[in-house]
């Protein structure tokens, strides 16, 4: 099993892991380290040391709980919202590759500072994953409408 270490593009630290089955058979897997100890200790500790402190204050044994529930509960959201930390391929020769093929439109927001850098890649409709078809004619239409954009500013002498 080969690592290698990537960025996002988002510029979050990813992992390429290269795993060889057989000669034809090789499983590539992307990981997302989503949930990282330290900043778990860490937020835990800083909940829980403003808890203590507030407890020898009032002297109420309520307020460590609550920095109990207040944590796991956090911890419980946090997990919620950020499900996905390894996405995987299968490929393998005889049968291909094993796993759906979604297509998707991606926006390339330009770097404020850098006017030819990107600052971030955003992925559009994640949720409704529509097909292809579709996100032709939505990239048409966006097209359109920066093509004119061009076009005015040109015309008016602005580049």
């Amino acid at each position: 099993m080969e690592e290698r270490p990537y960025r996002s593009a988002s510029g979050a630290p990813i992992v390429l892991r290269r795993r060889q089955h057989s000669a034809s058979c090789r499983e590539l897997a992307v990981r997302c380290p989503r949930l990282q100890l330290r900043s778990l200790s860490a937020v835990t500790s800083a909940v829980w040391l403003a808890a203590y402190a507030l407890f020898v204050l009032s002297e109420n044994s309520m307020v460590l709980s609550a920095a109990i529930f207040i944590t796991l509960i956090g911890l419980i959201i946090y997990l919620h919202f950020v499900k996905i930390d390894q996405e995987s391929l299968l490929v393998i020769g005889s049968l291909g590759i094993q796993q759906k093929v979604v297509y998707y439109l991606c926006i390339l927001l330009q770097d404020p500072g850098d006017p030819q850098g990107i600052s971030e890649v955003v992925p559009l409709f994640q949720s409704s994953k529509p097909r292809l078809d579709c996100l032709i004619e939505v990239y048409k239409s966006c097209q359109e409408i920066l093509e004119q954009r061009k076009t005015a500013l040109q015309s008016s002498g602005i580049k």
